[in-house]
């Protein structure tokens, strides 16, 4: 019997732990009495009764703009969430990066995907200790940041604009868009030249007269009193004026005018630069001139040369505003004028090399397929031509650089456009050239098919 009660009490031990490691388990029983949170966890991106036709609601999406954890009800939680669910919603969900997110904070878990921390590697900077003001050398370097992008590198990171503010230069191609503002004018509406006008009158239809067109010389014709003056006035003006005149044939005339078609000026610059029939948009494409100015319609020829875009804009609406409103331009930079420097001398590939972004001085050497072998790297000559078209000129040694011996060189500098650079000759090869040359076109000219023999032994001519 005690064999026996013991061997029972032991089954149940066993069969309580049983139950018990059951129900902590989970199971498909405990989603039954699932909280708002496990909703919206599982609700996060699309609800389960949108499945069948994939769609996704727009109130079913928030979009995660940040790092780290955010709470759901700022990202990724579904519309029905109150807010108050404060389930930490990972960023990074099923391989997905979400934008705005650092480099660093891009490692998956699991690995095979993302972005390691930023490589450190033996190198030197600004930062590194320098003697005296001199460049820095590599036996002081130290670790810094070398591989920050990863595999993102070829992209580079966002660096500064390469220059404060773009300034108009000779064949910068230009487009002016033009909107008509349609605001409210704080004056009177003058008639112009080809405007459409009508009459009627309240007491004798015989006076009406419609599709009176303003003539060049600011001029129509009406019935009874004949050519009247029309340009330059204002409606009222006008209409006053024909009564006054009309009441000589009629005792109340009542003649009231309408505009049918107005703004004549204003519409012949619109239809000037519409293209709505071929590439679309009312627009005019202008190119600054060697001049330094650019042409466009009702104003003639406008400065731009050194202008900002933002000062061609003022500049080119302040002079439609002194020949009629109700227009505003605004300038469009579509293509740069083309920039070029000029490496010469003793380099792969003398000429002309664009210049399409920050260009250094080795990188032109580089774009010029290196530097010869009897090129004098010590003393390269950089010729350059301020704003004023005077010529200035330095020299580089970038020996040490190209040789791989200063990791900082201060002679590396930004080149402008129109730079010359000019390797020359090394003196050795300069001198080995004029023997060369003495010898094939004077010597041998002389002796021809002869040849020079000398006896070393007792130095005596042979």
């Amino acid at each position: 019997m005690r064999i026996f009660g013991k061997k029972f009490l032991a089954f149940g031990a066993a069969l309580t732990l049983g139950f018990g490691a059951f129900w902590l388990l989970p199971s498909d029983r405990q989603t039954t009495t699932r909280s708002t949170d496990d909703d919206c966890i599982e609700q996060s991106i699309v609800d389960e009764t949108d499945e069948l036709d994939g769609l996704i609601r727009d109130d079913q999406v928030r979009l995660c703009q940040g790092f780290g954890y955010a709470t759901a009800n700022q990202c990724g939680c579904h519309g029905a969430c109150n807010g108050s669910c404060g389930v930490q919603t990972p960023v990074i969900s099923g391989g997905v990066i979400q934008a705005g997110m650092p480099y660093e904070e891009m490692n998956l878990q699991g690995g095979g995907f993302g972005y390691g921390q930023p490589k450190s590697m033996l190198g030197v900077d600004d930062s590194t200790q320098r003697l005296s003001g001199r460049e820095s050398k590599f036996r002081r370097g130290s670790q810094v940041p070398f591989d920050q992008h990863s595999f993102g590198g070829y992209v580079g990171p966002h660096r500064t604009p390469h220059v404060p503010e773009y300034r108009l230069r000779v064949d910068d191609q230009l487009e002016f868009v033009y909107i008509r503002t349609r605001e409210k004018s704080l004056y009177p509406y003058q008639l112009y030249v080809g405007d459409i006008i009508e009459i009627s009158s309240g007491s004798d239809t015989s006076l009406n007269q419609t599709n009176l067109v303003i003539r060049s010389d600011g001029k129509t014709s009406f019935s009874f009193l004949g050519e009247v003056l029309c340009a330059g006035k204002t409606v009222a003006d006008l209409q006053r004026e024909l009564n006054e005149k009309y009441t000589k044939y009629f005792r109340n005339p009542t003649i009231v005018v309408q505009v049918r078609q107005g703004e004549t000026p204003l519409q012949d610059i619109v239809d000037s630069v519409d293209a709505r029939q071929g590439q679309g948009g009312q627009s005019r494409q202008a190119q600054v001139s060697p001049d330094g100015t650019i042409q466009l319609p009702a104003i003639g020829s406008v400065p731009a040369v050194g202008l900002t875009l933002n000062e061609i804009a003022r500049e080119v609406n302040a002079r439609y505003r002194l020949r009629l409103g109700g227009i505003e331009v605004t300038p469009i930079l579509l293509q740069r004028a083309p920039s070029f420097i000029y490496v010469v001398g003793e380099v792969g590939q003398p000429g002309r090399v664009e210049l399409t972004g920050p260009t250094s001085a080795i990188q032109a050497i580089a774009l010029a397929q290196g530097f010869a072998a009897g090129g004098n790297i010590r003393q390269i000559i950089v010729l350059r031509r301020d704003q004023n078209w005077q010529l200035t000129a330095t020299k580089l040694d970038l020996a040490g650089a190209l040789y791989g011996k200063r990791p900082q060189p201060s002679d590396e500098i930004w080149l402008q456009r129109d730079d010359i650079i000019l390797v020359p000759k090394k003196p050795i090869t300069r001198l080995s050239e004029a023997v060369n040359q003495y010898l094939s076109n004077t010597l041998y000219q002389i002796f021809p098919q002869q040849g020079v023999a000398f006896n070393f032994d007792d130095f005596t001519p042979l």
